[in-house]
């Protein structure tokens, strides 16, 4: 399925622009014009989409979106362990929604702040396991090879890692970092290459520079908005 909004009808003309309101008003035109096909929102076309999206998602239904995202959806996961109601992931869920991350993977509570997530949460595949063990199991049932991303001695740097096409990327808390089980699980260990006086980077932070590196690596660039 493509994802140009002009497939079926013309493409609206109130495109964002520099201190206009987020996203775009109805479609133009009325309901006469409206574009066919079955991932058009009638209740956005009519009123206007100012959705965090990009603009080839412009009036589509969230279920249409997200399938789309997961038919394009590159082959790595994302991983978090959350021991303590850890506020950086909804960071990292917001990130990997940005790299196409085919799932992210919330280890420990189920329960996180989903503030910084920006509603991306629901365009993407989200599972939780309660321990380490059931990230283990998903990950051999697919052949994923487990990555954990944290400063620990005999970790590989990052820049010069070969990450894995098919992976998990698995991440620990801010502070602590990974606990013991998560790092006894990875196959691989990478850190991230620091210059300053800090003994660790947010762990939001530490995500998206390791999802970019999987995404320098291995990404068709072309795909890309």
């Amino acid at each position: 399925m493509s994802v140009d909004p002009g497939e079926d009808a013309p493409g609206p003309s109130e495109w964002t622009v520099p201190g206009a309101p987020v996203g775009v008003g109805p479609w133009p035109g009325g309901p006469d014009a409206w574009p066919s096909g079955d991932r058009w929102d009638p209740e956005l076309l009519e009123h206007g989409d100012r959705r965090n999206v990009v603009d080839a998602y412009r009036y589509w239904r969230r279920d249409a979106v997200a399938a789309d995202l997961a038919r394009r959806a590159h082959p790595f996961h994302v991983a978090i362990e959350n021991l303590g109601h850890d506020h950086n992931i909804g960071t990292v869920v917001r990130t990997a929604n940005a790299f196409a991350a085919a799932g992210v993977h919330i280890v420990g509570r189920r329960r996180w702040n989903r503030r910084g997530a920006m509603v991306t949460d629901r365009y993407l595949r989200l599972h939780h396991h309660p321990d380490v063990d059931g990230l283990a199991a998903f990950a051999a049932e697919r052949g994923l090879t487990v990555v954990a991303v944290d400063n620990t001695p005999g970790a590989v740097r990052l820049e010069t890692a070969e990450l894995p096409r098919e992976c998990v990327l698995l991440f620990g808390q801010e502070g602590p970092g990974l606990s013991g089980p998560a790092r006894e699980l990875a196959s691989l260990s990478v850190s991230i290459a620091q210059f300053g006086s800090t003994r660790s980077i947010n762990a939001g932070v530490a995500a998206g520079v390791a999802m970019h590196a999987w995404v320098r690596r291995h990404a068709d660039l072309d795909a890309a908005w």
